[in-house]
């Protein structure tokens, strides 16, 4: 008799805990999903603009549906430097720098989704950085980086399980301090984000063995032969979502002198193959122009404009803006 009490006991308690943490759980659920710690607009609840200042992957998400802008940048930090205030200026449009570093398409193409998901009234320009991620012959278009796709995900059940992490207890206090301050430190709206000091720091432009780096040559053609080009397939089947007067940018972005693919060899033939992929878009596809700064010219032979092979400096940026404003005008 005494072990059939003590068995019900524990049942008691069991079943006791189990409802605790199911409450706590439900609890903790539906605090997030009221505070909106990234901003994503889902709450009911009107909430204070912007997030506090943190890294892109999550950060644009309140971004990308921020009405203010008509215009974004997409990619990861090969398109970074690129100014959403210099392409403002040059165009009368308004963009929004929506990178994220260490990404590739897969990454890309739901940000540009979550941005689509959230236009009010058309897009005007897209800009989308190619580099040689998108030359992949993989249809799953893997990444290699952590990335939030549940913070941008079409599915609330799929947003909820997201919500559910121990980092997100930090980040709702961080919420709650942000939204019940006067002047809270917000990220920077537009997104733009200067890695210059940041490559400095690490001794890049200036420490030997990191210069000479720079002279060795690098292989920057994708190794895609042949293909097929799924990420380039999926960005035309991705756009169809868009009104046809979004203009899309297609950027193939730059690289050193020394990662440039060598005439004849097997590197080049996979590059000349990826960029007659991202072509064929920009001939099927109206007000869609292909940019290519991945070619030979005077400015990829500086050293003193480079920091390592992928990663260039302000003066390269600003030659890159002026080229994206003009093929705007002229495909607008």
């Amino acid at each position: 008799m005494a072990r059939f009490s003590d068995t019900r006991r524990w049942t008691r308690f069991t079943l006791t805990m189990v409802a605790a943490a199911l409450f706590v759980c439900a609890a903790f659920l539906a605090a997030a999903y009221l505070l909106d710690p990234y901003d994503t607009g889902r709450s009911p609840l009107a909430l204070k603009e912007g997030v506090r200042p943190q890294g892109p992957r999550t950060a644009a998400a309140s971004r990308g549906r921020d009405p203010a802008f008509d215009s974004a940048i997409f990619g990861n930090s090969h398109v970074q430097l690129l100014s959403p205030e210099r392409l403002d200026a040059a165009t009368g449009l308004r963009f929004v720098s929506l990178i994220a570093p260490a990404t590739r398409p897969k990454e890309v193409l739901t940000i540009m989704d979550w941005f689509l998901r959230h236009r009010r009234q058309a897009p005007k320009v897209m800009v989308v950085g190619i580099d040689w991620g998108w030359c992949t012959a993989d249809p799953a278009l893997p990444n290699d980086k952590p990335f939030p796709f549940w913070l941008f995900s079409r599915s609330t059940a799929e947003y909820l399980v997201g919500l559910m992490r121990y980092d997100l207890l930090e980040e709702m206090l961080r919420r709650v301090g942000y939204i019940l301050s006067e002047n809270p430190a917000r990220g920077r709206p537009d997104g733009y984000w200067n890695y210059e000091q940041g490559y400095r720091d690490q001794g890049y432009g200036r420490d030997p063995a990191l210069l000479a780096k720079l002279q060795q040559h690098a292989e920057t053609g994708g190794g895609n032969l042949e293909g097929p080009f799924p990420a380039a397939l999926a960005l035309e089947s991705l756009m169809k979502r868009a009104p046809a007067e979004t203009v899309l940018l297609l950027l193939r972005t730059p690289v050193y002198a020394t990662g440039l693919p060598k005439p004849g060899t097997a590197n080049a033939k996979a590059d000349a193959a990826c960029r007659s992929a991202f072509e064929g878009l920009a001939t099927r596809r109206p007000h869609t122009v292909l940019v290519d700064w991945k070619k030979d010219r005077p400015e990829l032979h500086d050293p003193d404009l480079f920091f390592d092979h992928t990663h260039y400096r302000q003066p390269v940026a600003k030659l890159i803006e002026a080229d994206i404003a003009a093929a705007i005008g002229t495909v607008r």
